[in-house]
């Protein structure tokens, strides 16, 4: 996790390149660099057994012409298949699991069945043609590239236990090995994180299915939206106004009372009912959509809540222009429920929200000095947090050990 100097607070990498991209020391003191190994050896175990399959069917039916070829194909077709699976869950290595693939919808029915949906929905030929592509070129460079980056750094460092080493070699070579490993560790992840890349590419689905839901559900968040501000305005401009005239009418009627009388007393008990009414009444208007944000746009809506919350949060957002109402809003409440969570658990003395628009993205970091253990697992509000951002195709990523600080990254797409 690389760290911003101005604001002290982490930005999370979420794959091995992005990780490449931090300051040397964060990057090399990450699990980035080992877990990119662990991505290009791990490769190896299952290309061999890939390779060593296609070999023994050849052995086995190779006599047989042209059809040896299809019942090569049709097996291999059917391990590229577990061979796929593996390369997804290999992907964790070097993405967070929000990043990873997912996978495609199991088919059901028999295995034979199975296979040949997979085929005809262009998924087994994808992953067919992924895996001869990995067993005849891909794992191989894997090992390669890091039988070259790392082994040459070791074989100088171990140089005075070779007995076939130069007296120079034996010499000079420890030094050069400890100066050439921490390098190595950046041809290994920057080939790891293009693997993966490739990999993410060939096998992540395309489900137009999933498309029309997502495109529906934001419909429906369009509408809700709408139908939201609608009530928010009746409210303002109907209940609010009728409190407010009664409240009005009954401080009025009170000073026609004599001041003792029991009249009085009960005028004066309904007036301060009236206001205590009308001020639920505004903060359910504030609550539901703040004029505010609808007025003025995101930055003076956040320090309104900023300034609303007991625990002191100093608020930096700049922004080139408004953004679309549904990402202001999204951004809005994501905020108010991060500091509403952090009210309630974190005991901090002091939190951060900055607000940056890089390229077509809205990231909001938000930050506090608390205890830390947040877990988005167990956490409600952290639920809700991510199902809001789910709907614009946003995504959160937290970091909370024990002991704080809680850093929590909101990344919301503005291309609605």
């Amino acid at each position: 996790m690389t760290t911003d100097s101005r604001y002290g607070h982490g930005v999370i990498a979420r794959n091995t390149l992005e990780a490449l991209a931090q300051r040397p020391l964060s990057f090399l003191t990450s699990s980035w660099p080992w877990r990119s190994l662990a991505f290009l050896l791990s490769g190896t175990v299952i290309g061999c057994c890939f390779a060593g399959l296609a070999g023994l069917l050849y052995l086995l039916w190779g006599g047989l012409g042209p059809v040896a070829v299809v019942v090569v194909l049709v097996v291999l077709g059917g391990v590229a298949w577990v061979v796929a699976a593996f390369e997804r869950r290999r992907l964790r290595l070097v993405m967070t699991a929000s990043s990873a693939v997912t996978g495609d919808e199991e088919p059901t029915g028999p295995l034979w069945a199975r296979y040949w949906q997979r085929l005809r929905a262009g998924c087994g030929l994808r992953e067919l043609g992924y895996g001869m592509a990995a067993v005849l070129v891909l794992w191989w460079t894997d090992i390669g590239v890091a039988v070259v980056a790392i082994g040459l750094p070791v074989f100088l460092m171990t140089a005075p236990l070779q007995p076939t080493a130069s007296f120079a070699v034996a010499l000079a070579g420890p030094a050069i090995g400890v100066v050439l490993l921490p390098i190595a560790a950046y041809p290994v992840a920057a080939w790891a994180g293009v693997r993966a890349a490739m990999a993410r590419a060939v096998l992540d689905p395309e489900d137009n299915e999933l498309t029309q839901v997502m495109e529906s559900r934001a419909r429906l968040v369009d509408a809700f939206e709408v139908e939201r501000r609608r009530i928010e305005r009746d409210l303002h401009d109907g209940a609010q106004q009728r409190l407010v005239t009664l409240s009005m009418k009954l401080g009025l009627a009170g000073l026609d009372l004599p001041p003792d009388s029991l009249a009085a007393r009960q005028v004066r008990e309904a007036g301060e009912q009236a206001r205590m009414a009308l001020q639920e009444l505004r903060e359910l208007i504030h609550n539901i959509h703040p004029q505010v944000l609808t007025d003025r746009g995101l930055e003076p809506a956040v320090r309104d809540i900023a300034g609303r919350s007991v625990v002191p949060v100093e608020v930096d957002i700049a922004l080139p222009h408004r953004l679309a109402s549904q990402v202001e809003s999204t951004a809005y409440f994501v905020v108010c429920e991060a500091l509403a969570n952090m009210a309630k658990h974190s005991r901090a003395q002091q939190a951060w929200v900055r607000g940056r628009l890089g390229g077509d993205v809205l990231v909001l970091e938000i930050r506090d000095d608390g205890v830390g253990g947040a877990d988005a697992a167990k956490g409600t509000g952290l639920v809700g947090i991510t199902d809001r951002l789910s709907v614009l195709n946003g995504r959160m990523f937290l970091s909370s050990p024990a002991g704080g600080p809680t850093v929590m990254r909101v990344e919301i797409p503005c291309n609605h």
